[in-house]
């Protein structure tokens, strides 16, 4: 059986959160990023979605409620205890079987190549969603994450080789072995590779930090003018490689440039922070902002992109300190 992933624009039932708890991810800056998470819940439910919220026990959930507050609607919360808030990656693929029925997709998590142990809780997400909905589950027998991959919903598949071919994922694995399980499990019929990811990304170099569908057509890409910045020459490369990409109906794609914020540095280190990692919400486009005045041009950008949706930017100069943003913290549950 063939299975087909959606495009993050199609329509929604909701999205999912994990909510966060492990200090450990954003040390000496842990009270400030519950509010930031209370944030995207209450943009989302203002967007038209339902937020669907993972958490570890009762204490967690009383919490988070007390910190989205009562005026946010339709905010629904899980008992189900995780290790990391990244959801993109842990949290359930959603895809439809060729008879049209939804499924789930479980692949393989280990924390990007097994980086922060434990993973046992993150990498049973996607079951227990499953049993919680009655949505049948699929284990495709690989480790893949969400942030690795971006669908048009027609066929063509973003990803990156520094990931995807990572040794530390699927050894194994030739570059065509995994070419076919994207075309069993979304659906590929034309899988495209950029070479690598942004300096600070600790996943491998996820996609969705450096190149994005807006439509089955149009990729956004970031891009870097100082020539004498560490990602200039790694996103003039994606970017030169992206305009010679052709869509699944062999047609050239569509490539529109956007800003790079100034960089995000934290106690010496070089964060990953990108306005690609923005999600789309059934009537709104949340975006990462960094209190740059690249913020603005980012949100024009995208504004022009997305006519029929409200742009809204999210401080995410604290978050990001965690190694991951707004994409990264959201997967979509399509109707």
């Amino acid at each position: 059986m063939k299975y087909k992933m959606p495009a993050e624009w199609e329509p929604h039932e909701g999205t999912w959160l994990s909510w966060p708890h492990n200090e450990s991810h954003w040390p000496g800056k842990f009270e400030l990023i519950p509010p930031v998470f209370a944030n995207i819940a209450r943009e989302l439910s203002a967007a038209g979605e339902k937020v669907f919220i993972c958490v570890n026990d009762e204490a967690m959930e009383k919490s988070a409620r007390k910190l989205i507050g009562k005026a946010a609607k339709n905010i629904f919360f899980f008992r189900i205890p995780t290790n990391t808030s990244w959801a993109r990656d842990h949290g359930p693929i959603f895809v439809y079987a060729e008879c049209g029925k939804r499924m789930i997709e479980d692949w393989i998590f280990n924390t990007w190549g097994g980086k922060y142990p434990p993973w046992d809780k993150d990498d049973v997400v996607p079951q227990k969603i499953g049993e919680i909905f009655k949505i049948p589950v699929i284990t495709p027998a690989i480790v893949m994450e969400g942030g690795s991959i971006d669908v048009n919903g027609e066929g063509t598949v973003l990803t990156t080789e520094q990931c995807l071919l990572n040794k530390n994922r699927n050894p194994h694995l030739t570059k065509e072995q995994i070419e076919k399980y994207l075309a069993d499990y979304l659906g590929a019929t034309n899988v495209l590779w950029l070479k690598e990811g942004i300096i600070g990304d600790d996943t491998d170099g996820h996609i969705d930090d450096i190149a994005r569908f807006t439509d089955a057509k149009t990729v956004v890409c970031p891009f870097e003018e100082n020539k004498k910045d560490e990602n200039c020459e790694i996103l003039k490369k994606n970017f030169e490689d992206l305009k010679k990409m052709k869509d699944q109906a062999g047609e050239l794609l569509n490539v529109v440039k956007i800003p790079m914020p100034d960089p995000v540095i934290h106690e010496g280190q070089r964060l990953p922070a990108s306005y690609v990692n923005f999600y789309i919400a059934n009537k709104a486009v949340l975006v990462p902002t960094f209190n740059c005045p690249k913020d603005a041009e980012a949100i024009s950008v995208l504004q022009k992109l997305f006519p029929t949706r409200k742009i809204v930017g999210i401080d995410c100069t604290d978050l990001v300190w965690g190694l991951g943003t707004i994409h990264c913290s959201t997967q979509q549950q399509p109707v």
